[in-house]
């Protein structure tokens, strides 16, 4: 055996090597996303098991200025962002309403067991049905009164 055996030899195991050190690298960092983004799945799960709401009220007042009230309980363990929830009125998704959780109209957070009051004012008749959907997909849906 001369040098050119030896020295592809050492070349192709030196090529196997690199080409082994990349292919870890790769599926190392494609298995590591996977799990984190089962760990994602499975917080997001938990959130919406602890997530739960129940419409107290929804109350058409036509007296003067025409308005919808609708109050919200917040009957699960998972603390909400009142940003994050939506309201749709007979189907159609509201946005520029007032909303205040337990007489406080300035915050985000929408803590358990505490209730988040929404107050529209856009509407000329008064509405049939109300949905309020929170950040984790839970929704419940009452008739307006």
């Amino acid at each position: 055996m001369g040098f050119s055996v030896s020295g592809s030899a050492a070349i192709i195991f030196v090529a196997a090597f690199i080409g082994f050190g990349m292919f870890y690298s790769a599926s190392a960092n494609g298995f590591e996303r996977v799990n984190d983004a089962r760990e994602d799945q499975r917080d997001r799960l938990l959130d919406q098991q602890n997530t739960d709401i129940s419409i107290a009220s929804a109350t058409w007042n036509a007296s003067g200025n025409e308005n919808l009230v609708v109050s919200v309980d917040n009957t699960g363990s998972e603390t909400l962002s009142v940003e994050a929830t939506d309201l749709l009125v007979d189907n159609d998704y509201q946005t520029g309403y007032d909303t205040t959780v337990d007489t406080e109209p300035s915050t985000d957070i929408w803590a358990s067991q505490e209730r988040l009051e929404i107050t529209v004012t856009s509407f000329s008749s008064p509405p049939d049905r109300v949905k309020v959907v929170t950040e984790n997909g839970v929704a419940d849906t009452m008739v307006v009164s």
